[in-house]
C-alpha cells in the first residue's frame, strides 16, 4: 500500500455553539491509542449507532484500517479537545465513484454543532476528491443523525429494516 502525504492544510480550528474551540485535523497513524481511548468511551448506544451493532472494543484490525488513511481515497477527520478526540468522521471509497461516510460525536460533546461541521468538511472534500456521491447507512432510530443528514441535504436512498441510506449527490 503507497502511503500518502499527511493533508496538514485540513488541519484547523472551529467553535461550537457553545462558544467552545475545538482542532479538527486528519487522522494519523500514530493516532491508534487515541481512537481507541475515544471508541472505549463511547455509551454503548452510541457506539452501537456508529458500527450497527454491538462491539465492546475495537479490533487491532480495525485500529490498524482506522488509523491508516491512504489520504487520497478516503478521510478521516477527528475532533480534538484537551488532547482527547471527542469526535471522528469518515469516508472510504465505495466499489464505483461514491464514498461512504461514518461520524460519531462523544456522548458529552453531543448537539453542540460539531457533527454538522465534521459531516461538511467530508461531504466538501469528497467532492473535491471526485467523488459523485456520499452516503451513509443510518439505525432508523438515530434521528439525531438523520436530522443532521436531511438538514445538510442528505435524501432518503432506501430503508432496509433498521437502516436508513441517506444520500447526497456531490
Amino acid at each position: 500500500m503507497t502511503t500518502h502525504p499527511y493533508p496538514a492544510a485540513l488541519e484547523s480550528e472551529v467553535e461550537l455553539r457553545d462558544g467552545t474551540r475545538v482542532a479538527i485535523r486528519p487522522m494519523r497513524p500514530e493516532d491508534v491509542e487515541l481512537e481507541n481511548r475515544f471508541v472505549d468511551g463511547l455509551s454503548e448506544q452510541s457506539r452501537y449507532q456508529r458500527f450497527m451493532q454491538h462491539l465492546p472494543h475495537l479490533t487491532p484490525s480495525m485500529l490498524e484500517r482506522f488509523t491508516h488513511p491512504d489520504y487520497v481515497r478516503e478521510l478521516a477527520l477527528v475532533a480534538l479537545f484537551d488532547g482527547k478526540f471527542i469526535a471522528v468522521g469518515r469516508y472510504a471509497p465505495n466499489a464505483d465513484d461514491t464514498a461512504e461516510f461514518a461520524l460519531v460525536v462523544a456522548d458529552a460533546w453531543q448537539a453542540k454543532g460539531l457533527g454538522r461541521i465534521l459531516l461538511e468538511k467530508l461531504r466538501d472534500e469528497a467532492r473535491k476528491t471526485g467523488y459523485k456521491a456520499l452516503y451513509g447507512n443510518i439505525m432508523a432510530t438515530n434521528r439525531d443523525m438523520l436530522d443532521l443528514a436531511n438538514s445538510l441535504g442528505f435524501v432518503l436512498q432506501s430503508r432496509d429494516g433498521s437502516e436508513v441510506t441517506v444520500v447526497s449527490h456531490l
